[in-house]
């Protein structure tokens, strides 16, 4: 039996709600089908925004939402996507299949969506192909509430009070698609447009994100640092907010990444491992961050995350739509646990992608959505936004085959602000059950819940049959008279504990 021991009187810190972040990229049918089919179509729509996938996205209280990419934006010129859509600039989408994008979906319409959604807005801005100007002039045009020339032209298009931005990127993976430039390099780049990115609200409460690595490339992090640091020290508030870092677990190579749903037990560990690698990633790249940022002022911002496989048979290769089973759940609740547990650096992160790409929550096809595996999680781990992250440890062994060994279980433990204790638990065997025993410092439990993900291990869910994998009551636990929880978790399953004050 596994014990996980929970000290509920020591605070290990806040985790952010930002943590439970979310991106959506000009890729595939990410926005439009996915989020944004025009006020004309007999989707049912507010705005242009579709209804089902809105209204299922408030229900995981969606903190903020990164826009318009990826390797979009830095080829994206925002005043493309303004004014009448009948007049807007066409383009070829280069990174992206190659598809025409007719800018339809734009500032105002991103706005829109954050304001339905309720969350906050997180822009990233084009270095790699645009201008200073033309990054200066966005942020005047979205933010200016005075008399300028783009604060003009916005009240022209039909907005009169200028917008909040949360967040803004000052370019994206700018060591690739965004430049293929060298760190030091881009590091005075981003010295010199940040130094543009003018605050005109005057509160400090947009929050600039630097351009960080790539996975394991430490050598990018510790260059970028020391040249944006270089006479800055003491400048630094509202110079450096962010610094982001994009990994993706992928069980194969980029030539043969792998099968969504076609995988044994050796790609289960395989993608596991990967996965779990996350911890030594954020380890290492915080320890290079503490030497410039000893006092953690700025934020790890893991903007790209998730599993990338090989697309759908018969889809477009260059749409990136993937089906998402249990395995993508574990990969999400693993993810999630270590950032939560990282939260005294880890700020932000944002799933890659929201809706039809990659490591989606929902997918739709027409008329018809549904939810992923990897939705109920979030569903499930929402309880830990903006909560106290709690001192806890789980005795786990390695399970696996050959050299993908990985750890059985992945835990973290919250106390909310109301005082009640949310416990989230994935058992990462695909074939075992795991009995465990929960015992707190002091605390003896007298009411509890509980809801529970699993199913087969390469369960998923289809337009056809959509329930397949869902979130379901679990009540299979049993409270000591010493006031422990006992319980079996099944094996391919996420647990979610929530422990009454």
């Amino acid at each position: 039996m596994a014990k996980l021991i929970i000290n509920e009187k020591k605070e290990l810190g806040k985790i952010n709600a930002e943590i439970y972040g979310h991106f959506s990229e000009h890729l595939g049918r990410c926005i439009y089908e996915g989020i944004f089919v025009g006020e004309d179509s007999e989707i049912p729509n507010v705005k242009g925004m579709r209804t089902d996938v809105v209204n299922a996205l408030k229900e995981l209280k969606i903190p903020v939402l990164r826009w318009p990419g990826g390797c979009f934006a830095d080829e994206y010129h925002w005043k493309d996507g303004i004014g009448p859509k009948a007049e807007r600039k066409k383009m070829i989408n280069t990174n992206w299949g190659g598809v025409l994008e007719d800018n339809s979906f734009g500032t105002h319409e991103y706005m829109e969506l954050c304001e339905q959604l309720g969350c906050k807005t997180y822009i990233n801005g084009n270095v790699g192909s645009g201008t200073i100007q033309e990054m200066s002039e966005w942020i005047e045009y979205m933010t200016f509430d005075g008399v300028s020339p783009m604060s003009d032209l916005r009240r022209k298009n039909g907005r009169e009070k200028p917008w909040k931005i949360d967040y803004f990127g000052i370019g994206n993976e700018n060591w690739g698609c965004g430049g293929n430039m060298t760190p030091d390099y881009y590091g005075n780049l981003y010295r010199r447009y940040q130094t543009f990115v003018k605050d005109y609200a005057g509160n400090g409460s947009m929050h600039k994100i630097c351009c960080g690595a790539s996975a394991d490339d430490y050598q990018w992090t510790e260059d970028v640092l020391k040249t944006t640091f270089h006479h800055t020290q003491e400048q630094f508030h509202g110079f450096m907010d962010g610094l982001s870092l994009h990994y993706y677990t992928v069980p194969g190579d980029w030539t043969k990444k792998g099968d969504a749903t076609r995988f044994d037990e050796e790609d289960w560990y395989r993608t596991l491992k990967k996965a779990v690698f996350m911890e030594e990633l954020i380890n290492k790249h915080s320890y290079i961050m503490d030497k410039y940022d000893p006092e953690k002022k700025i934020g790890m911002v893991i903007d790209e995350w998730g599993c990338w496989f090989d697309v759908e048979p018969g889809t477009h290769p260059g749409f990136l739509f993937q089906q998402n089973t249990i395995r993508d759940a574990l990969v999400a609740c693993v993810s999630l646990n270590i950032f939560n547990k990282h939260c005294d650096r880890v700020r932000m992160a944002n799933i890659a992608q929201m809706v039809n790409v990659l490591q989606s929550v929902i997918l739709t096809e027409g008329t018809k959505m549904l939810l992923t595996p990897t939705y109920y999680v979030f569903h499930m781990y929402q309880c830990h936004q903006n909560a106290k992250l709690l001192e806890s440890f789980v005795e786990t062994k390695q399970i696996g085959t050959g050299e993908e060994m990985i750890p059985d279980l992945s835990e973290s433990v919250s106390m909310d602000a109301e005082g009640n204790i949310h416990i989230t638990l994935g058992n990462l065997s695909p074939i075992d059950d795991n009995q465990i025993e929960i015992e707190f410092s002091d605390k003896k439990v007298n009411e509890l819940e509980a809801t529970i993900l699993s199913g087969p291990m390469n369960g998923h869910n289809t337009f056809d049959n959509p329930e397949v994998i869902k979130e379901s009551e679990f009540t299979n636990y049993k409270i000591t008279d010493s006031g422990n929880i006992l319980f079996t978790l099944p094996p391919c399953s996420v647990l979610h504990l929530e422990v009454r004050a």
